[in-house]
C-alpha cells in the first residue's frame, strides 16, 4: 500500500510537459480575458478560479494520483512561474507580451467608453480607483491608466492635487518673509 503511494504511474517527462502545457494554456485564457489583479476579483471570478482548477486537475495529474506525481506536478507549476517571472524581469518585450500593457481609460477628465467596453470595467471600478487616490470624481483626473497588474492609476489634474511638501515648504517660507517685512516694518 505505502509503495503505491509513491509509485508514479506515468513517466516524468509526461507529468512535466502535461503541468507546463495546462499551466501555459490557463496563463494564456486569462491573458486573453483581461488585466483584473486579484485585489478586483469579484465572486464570479473566484467561481471561476475554484471550478478552473477542478476542471484540469486531470489533464495535470493523468492517470497518477502518486503523491511523487503530485510532487513534481507542484514543483513543475512553481519552477514555471519562477522561470517566467524571471524572463519578464529580465526582458520588457516579454513583459509586454506576457502580462500585457498599460490602458488609458480615462483622458481629461472622461472615461473612454470603448476602452472600458473591451477591458470589461465598470464606472464603479473608475469612481473607487479616484476616490482611492485622493479624488472626487471622475473628471477632475488628468489621465487614468489600468496597469497590466490591474491596478488602476490616476494622476488628478493640477487644482485638484494635494499639496506636496514642497508646496508647503514655499508657503511656509513666504510666511516667514512677510512677518519679517512686517518685524522690519515694525508693525
Amino acid at each position: 500500500m505505502w509503495r503505491d503511494v509513491y509509485l508514479l504511474q506515468i513517466p516524468v517527462l509526461d507529468k512535466i510537459l502535461r503541468t507546463i502545457v495546462v499551466y501555459a494554456l490557463i496563463v494564456l485564457l486569462f491573458r486573453l480575458t483581461g488585466k483584473r489583479g486579484l485585489s478586483q476579483l469579484n465572486t464570479f471570478d473566484f467561481v471561476v478560479i475554484f471550478l478552473l482548477s477542478n476542471v484540469v486537475q486531470n489533464a495535470v495529474i493523468g492517470p497518477d494520483d502518486s503523491l511523487t506525481g503530485g510532487l513534481i506536478g507542484a514543483v513543475t507549476l512553481v519552477a514555471v512561474s519562477s522561470l517566467l517571472d524571471a524572463v519578464i524581469a529580465r526582458s520588457p518585450t516579454a513583459a509586454r507580451v506576457l502580462e500585457g500593457a498599460p490602458t488609458t481609460v480615462i483622458a481629461d477628465g472622461r472615461p473612454l467608453r470603448q476602452q472600458i467596453r473591451r477591458l470589461s470595467l465598470r464606472r464603479q471600478d473608475l469612481d473607487q480607483a479616484v476616490r482611492v487616490q485622493n479624488g472626487e470624481s471622475v473628471d477632475q483626473v488628468a489621465i487614468g491608466v489600468l496597469e497590466p497588474s490591474g491596478h488602476l492609476s490616476v494622476r488628478l489634474k493640477p487644482e485638484y492635487q494635494n499639496a506636496t511638501k514642497h508646496d508647503i515648504q514655499v508657503v511656509l517660507a513666504r510666511l516667514t518673509s512677510i512677518e519679517e517685512r512686517l518685524a522690519r516694518d515694525g508693525r
